[in-house]
């Protein structure tokens, strides 16, 4: 072997060597360097850093917010109604050292199953405190935020920091459902009957009043009416008074036309009269006097 040979040897094994002396940390993740299982070292800021190669182990995580699903929870409020519940949590790792020695090398998928049972706990003891009617109504930040700062203190011994928590989904179970949706037809039902009992009271009271009304007014017509009656009938038989003092033969000749306009009736076929009966004087001659 020539030393050029030898020479390109060991550069190529220097820059291996040094290769595995660096590590990169992205700005996205914090490290952990670990020396026979040992956590040795920190990095949190990103850049280059150093380490002992073929002894060292750079193990990484994410530095971001993440997002953990928690599936749907079934509870049981203070009345009694219970609830099928769905929330999620926004977390970060803040300190990857205790998050390391809390679930080991498995990784993360094991710390979001440590943080799901922390949730579904803080999930049912708050949620149990109070009633359906404050779960389903949609001012549930205060619940929320309960829930959130429950899981706080538990998820700090995990190394993991709960940013923010939601409720996504509060349903009733599919039979308490259906019961629910009857009681609330009843209900409903009760109201519209109490609705038209109340809507036919107050008709029958409009109807009432009109009846009472319609009676005043037409008593009050009637009054009228007969007052009217009275006073034409006296007017009447005033003219005809004034008439018979001004002409006692046109008085008697107006009242025999009267006479005669009541008898010749349509379907009075027949009369039976005395041939010298006066009713016909004005018909037997001229002058009306029955001569």
């Amino acid at each position: 072997m020539n030393r050029s040979n030898l020479l390109i040897i060991i550069v190529v094994g220097a820059m291996v060597g040094l290769l595995s002396c660096i590590y990169i940390v992205d700005e996205r993740e914090k490290a952990l360097v670990l020396r026979f299982g040992r956590v040795v070292n920190v990095k949190e800021e990103p850049g280059l850093a150093f380490k002992l190669p073929l002894v060292d182990q750079v193990v990484t995580y994410e530095d971001r917010i993440l997002s953990l699903e928690v599936g749907p929870l079934e509870i049981t409020p203070s009345d009694d109604r219970r609830l099928i519940v769905d929330a999620f949590a926004r977390y970060r790792i803040a300190d990857v050292e205790t998050f390391r020695q809390a679930v080991g090398g498995v990784g993360v998928s094991a710390g979001e199953q440590r943080l799901d049972n922390i949730m579904r706990d803080q999930t049912r003891e708050i949620l149990g405190t109070v009633s359906s009617n404050d779960i389903l109504s949609s001012d549930r930040a205060a619940l929320m935020l309960r829930i959130r700062n429950g899981a706080i203190a538990q998820a700090r011994g995990l190394g993991l920091e709960v940013i923010d928590v939601r409720l996504k989904r509060t349903d009733l179970p599919q039979a308490n459902l259906e019961a629910t949706f009857a009681r609330m037809r009843a209900e409903r039902e009760r109201e519209a009957a109490d609705e038209i009992a109340r809507g036919e009271e107050a008709a029958q009271r409009v109807r009432a009043q009109a009846d009472r009304t319609e009676v005043e007014l037409v008593s009050e017509a009637e009054r009228e009416a007969e007052v009217i009656r009275g006073e034409a009938d006296a007017e009447r038989n005033g003219i005809f008074a004034e008439a018979y003092g001004a002409d006692t033969e046109f008085f008697e000749f107006y009242r025999s036309l009267n006479a005669y306009s009541n008898a010749l009736q349509p379907g009075n076929s027949s009369m039976v009269l005395s041939p010298d009966s006066e009713f016909f004087n004005y018909l037997k001659s001229a002058t009306g006097n029955g001569q």
